[in-house]
């Protein structure tokens, strides 16, 4: 592979299972960020998407797609996506052509939804690493959808899959709860939101899953497991919807912490803008706060907050 000079570019690798919303979370913080006066650019590393939304600056669809391994190889749809993986990681001179003619971009780097290619395969954890040798700084953003807070053991499931993603793609990471504005059109929370965002002590979820006759029987490997997420004491989400702007920014300013991304002064001045923009801007949300506030104790809330709901 050919040696060039790469300044530091700045970015995300969003992940996350299939249908957690990884390619609408790319066009709305795409929107977002062009708002705020950053230069995006969305490389689109997923080889089974065949239709963007977003305006898509680098497509993986140009090396290799999923229909013609699928078709050449007679490979199921796991089979062909590793192969995929596989194959841009042994052809990488393609993308970091394709990167170099877009110097000074903030990147979001769309990829594919198999658990595996986070857990247990190592070529996504290759480019990733890679491209940290051609100084982009990258954090990864971890979608889960919210809806498995309503249900405990796909909970401890979600802790488990973020966990173990955590460790095995080696980047500063963020979990993502998103499509919070849904979450209860799935079943009402058993604890108040802080508990599954901060991950605060499981016991209670081991306690709740304990009063369902199914989980009676398993309530020592819940526990167990419970155990090992605890002791690494790792895992937390930010909750989001993409169309609220204040959700849309707290996510910002995890993804700049976690990666080194500092704002500028002309960036800045642009978010605060937006911020105190009159309902009725590009971003504007109401149901993922009210159940912010539902499930936030009483004696927790602020006088702000109690005078708000006046």
């Amino acid at each position: 592979m050919s040696q060039k000079l790469f300044t530091t570019s700045f970015g995300q690798v969003v992940i996350g299972p299939p249908g957690s919303g990884k390619t609408t979370y790319c066009l709305a913080m795409q929107e977002f960020l062009t708002k705020v006066g950053r230069k995006v650019a969305v490389v689109n590393l997923d080889p089974a998407n065949d239709g963007t939304p977003y305006k898509c600056d680098i497509d993986i669809s140009e090396l290799v797609t999923l229909a013609d391994v699928m078709d050449s190889l007679k490979l199921g749809p796991n089979g062909g996506l590793i192969y995929c993986m596989e194959y841009l990681e042994a052809n990488l001179d393609w993308l970091q052509e394709k990167l170099m003619a877009l110097k000074g971009h903030y990147f979001l780097f769309d990829c594919p939804g198999q658990v595996e290619l986070y857990t247990h395969q190592s070529s996504v954890r290759n480019i990733f690493a890679q491209l940290a040798k051609w100084s982009y700084r990258l954090s990864s953003v971890h979608l889960v959808d919210s809806h498995y807070c309503t249900d405990p053991a796909k909970f401890i499931s979600v802790l488990c899959t973020s966990l173990s993603t955590m460790l095995h793609v080696e980047l500063p990471h963020v979990n993502v709860l998103s499509k919070m504005d849904l979450i209860e059109q799935f079943g009402k929370l058993a604890f108040n939101l802080d508990f599954y965002t901060e991950v605060l002590d499981l016991s209670y979820l081991v306690d709740h899953l304990a009063t369902d006759p199914f989980f009676q029987h398993y309530r020592r490997l819940n526990q167990k497991l419970v155990e090992v997420i605890e002791d690494y004491s790792l895992v937390s989400f930010v909750p989001l919807n993409v169309q609220d702007k204040d959700s849309m920014r707290q996510v910002i300013k995890a993804v700049d912490k976690a990666n080194g991304y500092c704002f500028g002064d002309g960036e800045q001045r642009t978010l605060e803008a937006m911020m105190s923009a009159a309902v009725g801007a590009d971003f504007q949300f109401t149901s993922t706060l009210g159940i912010q506030d539902k499930y936030v104790e009483p004696e927790n809330r602020t006088v702000e907050e109690e005078a708000m709901d006046l």
